[in-house]
Order: C-alpha cells, then sequence, then structure tokens
C-alpha cells in the first residue's frame, strides 16, 4: 500500500511534467490536480509544499542537478528531470526525511512513470548529488572502519 508521502511524490511529479510543458503557475496546477482521482488520499500539505518550492527554487535546482548529468537538462525526458529536480529539492529542504528515502522514492517514482532504465540513471545522478547537499547524514550513516589492533 502506497503512503500517503508517495501519492503526494507522484502527484507533484505529475506537475512538475505539466508545469515543464505549459509553464502553469504552482497554484493552478495544485488546483488541476485537486479534482484529479486519488487527491484525497495524499498528503495535501505535503504536495503543495513540493510544488511550490520546487517551482520556485527551479533555477538553483537546475543548477546543482546540471553539475552533475550528462547532458543538458532540457535533452532529459521531463519525467526524469521531474523526478530529478523533485528529489533534489527534497535533499535540500526535507531534512527530517533520510537522503536515502528521498533517492528510493525518486527511483521508484521513475520505475513507475520513466523510461525503461530511467530508475537507473536517476539513482546515478541522486547518488552524486546527495553527498553535496546531505555531506554529513551520509559519513554517519557510513559504518566506521574496524582499527586492527
Amino acid at each position: 500500500m502506497k503512503s500517503s508521502r508517495r501519492r503526494s511524490r507522484e502527484f507533484a511529479l505529475q506537475a512538475l511534467y505539466q508545469w515543464q510543458l505549459n509553464g502553469s503557475n504552482a497554484d493552478t496546477l495544485i488546483a488541476q490536480l485537486s479534482e484529479g482521482e486519488g487527491y484525497a488520499k495524499i498528503d495535501q500539505p505535503y504536495f503543495a509544499e513540493l510544488i511550490k518550492g520546487t517551482i520556485a527554487s527551479a533555477a538553483d535546482l537546475e543548477q546543482k542537478i546540471s553539475q552533475h548529468v550528462d547532458r543538458p537538462l532540457k535533452e532529459l525526458s521531463p519525467v526524469e528531470c521531474g523526478i530529478l529536480m523533485l528529489a533534489c529539492f527534497e535533499l535540500t529542504t526535507q531534512l527530517d526525511v533520510p537522503y536515502k528515502v528521498i533517492i528510493n522514492e525518486a527511483i521508484e517514482l521513475a520505475k513507475t512513470f520513466g523510461g525503461t532504465d530511467g530508475h537507473k540513471y536517476v539513482n546515478g545522478v541522486l547518488d552524486k548529488i546527495a553527498p553535496t547537499l546531505r555531506g554529513d547524514e551520509i559519513a554517519h550513516a557510513r559504518p566506521t572502519a574496524r582499527r586492527k589492533a
């Protein structure tokens, strides 16, 4: 069973896809998607925060992502680009959500909505981005090597 946060991310990805294609503002996208099936089952405040925050900080997110991809962002599929922007926004702002959860959720979105191997690409890019945004968390998550006596 999907969590309300996962459903929020799915709706957010749909909104970001539309935003990339037609440039609608966050409030319009939220209003449109609020009429969709399943909206009542999502974490609505989290969804709104994801959409508004990702769109408002799009230029900064694109700059962060572009350092770790092998081509211009405009050449990525809108789905993969949306997933990367969403995950980068979460890595930057949602410090209460573990980085591994954010990456896993992005991979699941890519498996569901992306191209055949899109999840591998998303995983590879996020594995490069995460240390730049969550270096302390990642360092503390790694087990320390045992010293030989």
